[in-house]
């Protein structure tokens, strides 16, 4: 909490114009050139002035680097270094030769980043939960919560340091509980001042226009990666890049899913899925790769239930199960069967065929940035257990991917996404596990969607199967 504080000071602003301005900042092209050759790098520096054309004295502002190409269907992120004086280095890959445009987004200035962080730790009454209590055939509905403020008699649900409370109902036991839904509270922590800086139109504002588009020219020998993806790599920025739809990993030789011997590699795994809806994509998925897959009916009901895959031949086995509270959506979803991710981690006893998939992050985000921390380290704290009682064990974590900006960005927004990422590549940095970073590919594939499209669903499972095949 300390480093992330640090790393996010206050900023107050007295008038919008104090505030970065898309418009006056400046981009300056460094070492220009008539030609640009494939795996050079592309250097620009950005000096952030505010509305009134003065230059920023402190960095912080939340940008998003891209390079693409649309008719080679390429794309792939920049590396942004902040020297916190308002500037910042803008650092571009040139992975494909031919037409390259550039773009840098403003998602957010500082002064919108330091009040989405105070917002957001201020309170955990930004989403309602609603527990259902079921005795025989009657039922009671009553308020949930990771805190709540009142001083109505509560059900406390502990789990490893994790606590979940729902007001107790009256007649029934606190074991009663079956069925949880969850609505947005019509509350904010934000100032008038500081949503007026959030404003859609105020956000993702492209910093670059006029910028005309660079050749790049295969004039450079292209260097040849021999080693193969295996889990624990060290995975540079940008970690991989499209191309002609596929991802192309920078760090590793991958190998294409069309030559992989898919069956051969799966047959005997146990394959555990943990995690939201992004991971419940990839058991959705799995069948159009492996035809032999076919759905278990564990007679459950609703998009929340547990999912089975099943290869008796193969004697492979796919599961998919959500993580555990916060979980937020509209629909009833059932908690009888749901576990904490740390608790599923300690019941699997582990061999050379059990893999397991980790993702978490989109749930997370309307909510103080220590239940994320607290759940990422029993999650490490776990992990580390596992590879004690079973060190042939492979487990990956699929970073969260970014989402549409017009989400609520106080309660959704990717600025918390990205806080989220960078907190669990930090904690996770000296563990033996495989990564898969979906915000750098849902940036390259330009997907702002929190369900990414199922040819970047296809490009993560490719990875996936590289890691473990």
């Amino acid at each position: 909490m300390k480093k992330l504080d640090q790393l996010i000071p206050p900023r107050p602003f007295p008038h919008m114009n104090t505030t970065t301005s898309a418009t006056h900042s400046t981009i300056t092209l460094l070492n220009p050139r008539d030609t640009y050759c494939t795996g050079e790098h592309l250097d620009l520096l950005l000096e952030a002035r505010d509305h009134l054309g003065r230059r920023k004295e402190y960095g912080g502002d939340f940008l998003r680097a891209r390079m693409t190409s649309p008719t080679l269907r390429a794309g792939a992120s920049g590396e942004v270094s902040d020297f916190h004086n308002g500037s910042y280095l803008v650092r571009f890959t040139l992975f494909w030769e031919g037409p390259v445009s550039l773009s840098l987004l403003l998602i957010h200035p500082s002064e919108g980043v330091s009040a989405l962080w105070r917002a957001r730790n201020q309170g955990y009454d930004k989403i309602i939960f609603k527990g259902s209590f079921r005795n025989g055939t009657s039922y009671v509905f009553t308020e949930c919560g990771l805190a709540l403020n009142t001083s109505a008699e509560l059900c406390q649900y502990l789990d490893n340091q994790e606590a979940f409370y729902c007001t107790k109902p009256e007649h029934m036991p606190c074991g009663a509980l079956t069925h949880m839904s969850t609505r947005n509270r019509d509350i904010s922590y934000l100032t008038a001042k500081e949503k007026e800086l959030l404003r859609r139109s105020n956000m993702g504002v492209e910093m670059m226009k006029g910028f005309k588009p660079i050749v790049v020219s295969s004039c450079n020998k292209s260097k040849t990666i021999n080693e193969k993806c295996q889990i624990g790599m060290h995975i540079p920025v940008p970690g991989g890049y499209m191309l002609k739809g596929r991802w192309i990993t920078t760090f590793c030789q991958q190998i294409p899913l069309s030559t992989i011997k898919i069956s051969d590699c799966l047959k005997g795994k146990l394959i555990y899925l943990l995690g939201d809806s992004t991971l419940r994509q990839w058991i959705n998925h799995f069948p159009k790769i492996v035809k032999t897959l076919k759905f278990f009916n564990l007679h459950g009901t609703g998009n929340f239930m547990k999912y089975l895959l099943l290869d008796e031949e193969k004697h492979l086995q796919i599961q998919w199960m959500k993580h555990s509270y916060p979980f937020v959506t509209v629909q009833l979803y059932s908690v009888i069967e749901q576990g904490y991710i740390p608790r599923e981690i300690d019941q699997i006893p582990g061999d050379e065929n059990t893999v397991i998939v980790i993702t978490l992050g989109q749930h997370f985000r309307p909510f103080p940035i220590d239940v994320f921390i607290r759940r990422v380290i029993n999650i490490q704290k776990a992990i580390e257990l596992l590879f004690l009682r079973s060190p042939a064990t492979k487990v990956i974590l699929k970073a969260e991917n970014t989402r549409d900006m017009n989400a609520d960005p106080e309660k959704f927004g990717d600025f918390h996404g990205y806080i989220q990422y960078l907190t669990m590549k930090d904690i996770f940095k000296d563990l033996n596990v495989g990564v898969i970073d979906a915000w750098d590919m849902s940036i390259a594939y330009d997907s702002n969607s929190i369900h990414p499209p199922d040819d970047v669903i296809n490009n993560q499972i490719t990875l996936f199967l590289n890691y473990i095949c």
